[in-house]
């Protein structure tokens, strides 16, 4: 089976669209879609994946970037979800993923002589709860210690402080990746195709109608299953069924922003409780990424905004620790997503919603999987597919992803050993191969084969020194991408790590893409001007004052 994903794998796939009833159809590209479509897929069944926009376009890209249990969800006494997630902290570092998480360190630092002795105990709790030994111990620091880790804090803005570790992850590279495996063990997944109905016998839902965005083309798909896992997008998905439904999602927003790595000087990133969650300091390469707020949202789910009065929140409270603070023009980018909340009450504090998952058949044939938390994507994708299976008629396999490694993990261990060995024979510098490790695993062959064929991808990118050629080119060929937002949002970050979000290097990357999605100049030239356009109204909504007078701003180009 095949994980290329280029322009003749999307052809093939929606040409064979409707030919045969097939076992599960999933809705929803997002990790939990992504994860299930892995999952049946693993077990032996047919399975189509549909994505109305790009792998892991909401909320899957626009985490914390951490693979964690949730430190504050001791605090609420939630101990299974956080047990939950610790062990599947340790499947992904240690087996499913060790190419695209990795460790990371925080610093805790204590405001009170009282709080060494409470958060001490939670902190002991959490390393032992299901993930002891897949990130080290934490430890208690003494101020001076603390300080020498984290120059950049105010001495008397702590008494001391614990270090502990917990995971980081590209969550969109993670979320096109488990796409890629679910393809390579025989699933169909697509991208830019949109379910505009559901297909009944009866009360029975046997299937979608499905839109292929890019040309208008209207298929048939036929399943004995559908799973919706559209996260944020559950109520309207809902809708469809025309039945009341046993819970809700509410979406709550959080808002990220990135400063440059030299603005602080610290050895490790931070995590400071505010009065509404947690807020960190996380080490994402030449950056530092800093969040996240916790406030409701009910405008439009496609293009969260960031205001600048949560730009402000974040700097005023990062600030208070701080002996420079930081100003808005150290920002170098900002994102905003939705977190999708079980309600099946009304509750005006997002803070108190369940972070939990539900799955419900509210129909005949439709299971729908909401709620959760991006580090628990697999063990929800396993619940889901445990229920669409019942009563298939035949015996299913039970879930084996916990022992499935995702697509580049397999012998990445060993080439990161040798990774000065691998640079020489790829003529390319250590540094680089290791960056390229980190994003590819042991895919990272398929690059080197492109770069053999064609030696000008071996080259940085103009504007994007930190971006190979072949990486934007792989991003078509192998990745799905189908748009230059795709590349610059969700395959490489520049959209988020460039100063000018990656606008200078638009036109050549869409240069280097064009024979790859057979695109005439007319379309090259219109997919630079609608990226540019899009960057002009997140910027235009980074200036509003409110949620209302940035959304607005945003949707002025809402691709």
């Amino acid at each position: 089976m095949t994980a290329r994903l280029d322009a003749a794998y999307r052809a093939a796939a929606l040409n064979s669209l409707g030919d045969t009833e097939i076992d599960v159809l999933v809705i929803g590209g997002g990790v939990v879609g992504a994860g299930s479509a892995l999952d049946a897929a693993a077990r032996g069944l047919s399975v189509t994946l549909v994505e109305a926009r790009d792998f892991a376009a909401g909320t899957s890209s626009r985490s914390s970037k951490l693979i964690h249990g949730g430190l504050r969800y001791l605090e609420q006494l939630d101990f299974w979800l956080v047990r939950e997630a610790l062990k599947e902290r340790k499947l992904l570092l240690r087996k499913l993923a060790p190419h695209l998480v990795h460790p990371i360190s925080f610093l805790f630092p204590l405001q009170h002589r009282w709080e060494r002795p409470y958060i001490g105990a939670g902190v002991a709790l959490y390393d032992t709860m299901g993930g002891a030994g897949a990130v080290p111990m934490h430890r208690h620091l003494s101020r001076t210690r603390a300080l020498e880790l984290a120059p950049a804090l105010r001495p008397d803005a702590m008494t001391g402080a614990i270090r502990l570790f917990d995971g980081q992850v590209d969550d969109a590279r993670h979320t096109m990746t488990i796409a890629r495996t679910a393809a390579q063990h025989g699933a169909t997944v697509l991208t830019r195709t949109k379910v505009t109905g559901l297909l009944r016998a009866g009360q029975r839902v046997i299937g979608a109608y499905v839109t292929d965005l890019e040309t208008g083309r209207e298929y048939t798909v036929r399943a004995r299953r559908v799973i919706s896992a559209t996260g944020v997008w559950t109520d309207e998905m809902n809708k469809l069924t025309g039945v009341e439904f046993p819970f809700h999602v509410r979406t709550s927003k959080g808002v990220h922003i990135l400063v440059p790595r030299e603005r602080l000087d610290l050895d490790t990133g931070l995590m400071m409780r505010t009065e509404k969650s947690v807020l960190f300091v996380i080490p994402w390469g030449r950056h530092w990424i800093i969040g996240t707020t916790d406030t409701d949202w009910s405008l439009d789910k496609d293009h969260p905004s960031a205001s600048a009065a949560d730009i402000r929140y974040i700097l005023d409270h990062v600030n208070a620790l701080l002996r420079e603070p930081l100003t808005e023009a150290d920002i170098v980018g900002t994102y905003a997503g939705l977190r999708p909340l079980l309600s099946g009450a009304s509750s005006s504090d997002t803070t108190k919603l369940s972070r939990e998952h539900a799955v419900a058949e509210p129909v005949p044939g439709l299971f729908v999987i909401a709620g959760g938390k991006y580090t628990t994507y697999r063990v929800m994708a396993a619940d889901v597919v445990d229920a669409a299976v019942q009563g298939l008629g035949r015996a299913v396999a039970p879930s084996v992803t916990e022992h499935l490694p995702l697509l580049g993990a397999v012998g990445y261990h060993e080439l990161l050993a040798d990774a000065a060995a691998v640079a020489k024979d790829a003529d390319l510098p250590v540094a680089t191969v290791q960056r390229l490790l980190g994003r590819y695993g042991s895919a990272i062959h398929d690059l080197f084969e492109l770069i053999a064929r064609n030696p000008e991808l071996r080259a940085a990118l103009p504007g994007a020194a930190d971006t190979l050629a072949a990486e934007v080119v792989y991003a078509v060929t192998h990745e799905g991408a189908l748009h230059l937002d795709d590349i610059l949002t969700r395959r490489t970050r520049m959209s988020i790590e460039l100063a000018d979000r990656g606008v200078a290097a638009a036109p050549e990357i869409a240069r280097l893409i064009a024979p790859h999605l057979g695109w005439d100049e007319a379309t090259t030239e219109r997919e630079v001007t609608r990226y540019r356009d899009r960057v002009a109204a997140e910027l235009a909504a980074n200036e509003a004052l409110d949620d209302e007078t940035a959304n607005a701003a945003r949707l002025v180009a809402s691709a």
